[in-house]
């Protein structure tokens, strides 16, 4: 159900004063904030459903905003993802389906690479129309110039190029430094320096305090220009490493469940940035004419702790659990306050973000996205007939969904098919293929059409991944896209609760029972079971004990009782 505080005819008139060609001056444009999580799970927040974790200055923001109940991001996990908001464009269109490989990968051709040049980027788009531009936190679209944010759109960069980073200044600097001192060939990308505009710089603040701070100095400079600006704050929380302060873990001491406690206290953080960029807008006189938007690159990790309630699914999957996030567009007097049910997906920002600013884009720039600002304020299905995918390859097969309004068509796991009418099933338990096998067709074979725009990866984020790839002849679409039904019953989905997070897992032992000295991953029988076990639950698989230990004694193949890491390597890559 859609509620709208006043008439849609008053909204529309409103907003198109704003979104037509012809703009009054500078005013008449909004400054635009796009602030994105790092792996937040649809229930880690107050407004998306979170009956734990407390984040008053998003609920407040929420309250006053139209919020997306079924807001999409373009992938399931986070290269990709951010590559698709800020190109507007599936990453698989251009070879972005894998994530840029970190540094110490040692996979240094890929580290040469980003999202393609010839992909004009939003920032670019509003730069161009006289936007001050500015990008905090995490990047991961590209770390050599070419692809670097000051190169990318971007006046101003504050943060970190590579996927993820530590948290504490004195543990990261100090990691850092010796290991530069040891003469380390390969630093890892967690514990490298911050940069402002290509600089390395200093920090002596929790990092997602140190990025908030940052984001109101740029708020506060760019309010001394006469032009508009575009402002992406990229946190990097809740995102491993795992790691909140002790302060912010004390507010959250009613929970429980001590994973869960720690994401809480890591998005208490974020929550007190984003009041600290809200004041900062209401200082300087621009809270009424800014649009911000609030999103997460994807689904969150139940095994650190995060809630996707009430979907299926974590981050990679093509469950609703792995694509589908909390999402609201805050702009006060041009977008009600409302829940908006019907799709929207992080490829309309583009479009949006050009037309409310008055942006011209290039004429041969490709688009998979729309402005949706006249659905929201008519409370209409801004692509009624069309269908939004996922697409997310693993070893040897591909993991993919379609949803066309009330359906949606999901292959998982290298099972058959499944179909579900999504909005009355949220928790994709009632499999309806084999009774609506002509609706199934229809979105499988869009989604077929769509793959056909794909094109070969650019680079892949590890060694194995790109093995796997070539090795097995990926990706097999012919497979993927067969008319297959007769899907395994699912298990019912669980989500983190104030008990643990369904049974642990039992920790990779450092010798066998007979004291033999095991090495970095290496299993005992014992603990590869454990872990197959784990691994089948949360896939939804029926568990048979008998044939994980099957699997194991055709891994080890000396007969030793071990499967070594190398004898394991050698077995997943057949």
């Amino acid at each position: 159900m859609i509620v709208k505080p006043f008439s849609a005819a008053v909204l529309l008139a409103s907003l198109a004063c704003t979104t037509t060609v012809a703009f009054a001056g500078e005013a008449s444009r909004p400054n635009i904030v796009v602030i994105i999580c790092d792996d937040m799970g649809y229930s880690d927040v107050g407004f998306g459903g979170a009956p734990d974790i407390r984040t008053p200055n998003l609920d407040s923001l929420a309250k006053a905003s139209t919020i997306c109940t079924s807001g999409y991001v373009a992938h399931p996990f986070c290269g990709p993802s951010r590559m698709g908001l800020m190109t507007g464009r599936y990453p698989h269109t251009f070879g972005g389906q894998y994530n840029l490989p970190p540094l110490h990968a040692g996979m240094d051709d890929y580290n040469k690479l980003g999202i393609p040049k010839s992909e004009t980027m939003i920032s670019t788009v509003l730069h161009d129309a006289g936007y001050t531009t500015g990008a905090i936190g995490k990047w991961h679209l590209g770390e050599e110039a070419d692809y670097h944010p000051n190169n990318r759109g971007f006046d101003d960069f504050y943060g970190f190029l590579g996927g993820g980073h530590n948290y504490f200044p004195q543990q990261y600097s100090g990691a850092y430094e010796r290991q530069k001192r040891t003469g380390k060939a390969r630093i890892n990308d967690y514990l490298l320096p911050l940069e402002h505009n290509g600089n390395p710089t200093t920090e002596d603040e929790y990092l997602t305090d140190a990025l908030s701070k940052q984001a109101v100095r740029f708020i506060n400079e760019a309010s001394e220009k006469e032009s508009p600006f575009f402002l992406y704050l990229a946190y990097n929380a809740p995102h491993a490493p795992m790691e909140a302060t002790e302060e912010d873990l004390a507010a959250n001491v009613h929970i429980k469940n001590r994973k869960r406690r720690v994401v809480a206290g890591m998005m208490t953080a974020v929550d007190r940035g984003v009041g600290l960029v809200t004041d900062a807008l209401k200082k300087q006189g621009r809270f009424d004419d800014t649009l911000v938007v609030f999103l997460s690159d994807n689904g969150g990790k139940s095994v650190f702790g995060s809630s996707n309630a009430p979907f299926r699914g974590v981050k990679g999957d093509t469950w609703e659990g792995g694509f589908r996030v909390p999402m609201f567009f805050h702009w006060p007097k041009k977008i009600p306050a409302q829940k908006f049910d019907h799709p929207i997906s992080s490829l309309d920002f583009y479009p949006t973000f050009a037309a409310v600013a008055d942006a011209k884009i290039p004429s041969d720039k490709q688009l998979d996205g729309k402005n949706v600002l006249s659905s929201f304020v008519e409370g209409n299905n801004p692509r009624p007939n069309e269908v939004i995918f996922a697409m997310r390859h693993r070893g040897g097969y591909t993991d993919v969904s379609a949803r066309r309004g009330d359906w949606k068509a999901v292959r998982y796991a290298n099972q058959p098919w499944r179909l579900f009418k999504i909005t009355e099933d949220l928790s994709e338990e009632h499999d309806l293929a084999s009774s609506n096998p002509e609706r199934l067709e229809e979105l499988i074979a869009a989604a077929e059409k769509w793959s056909h725009t794909h094109e070969t990866p650019l680079f892949f984020d590890s060694p194995g991944a790109r093995d796997k790839w070539v090795g097995t002849n990926m990706p097999h679409f012919e497979k993927t896209f067969a008319m297959e039904v007769g899907a395994p019953k699912l298990r019912p989905v669980s989500h983190v609760t104030d008990n643990d997070i369904a049974e642990p897992v039992v920790k990779a032992p450092r010798t066998t029972a007979s004291g033999v000295k095991l090495k970095r991953g290496d299993s005992t029988m014992e603990h590869f079971v454990a872990m197959e076990k784990a691994k089948w639950e949360k896939n939804g698989w029926t568990w048979n004990q008998q044939k994980a230990e099957a699997i194991f004694r055709e891994i080890d193949t000396n007969n030793d009782g071990i499967a070594s890491g190398k004898e394991k390597k050698t077995y997943w890559s057949k």
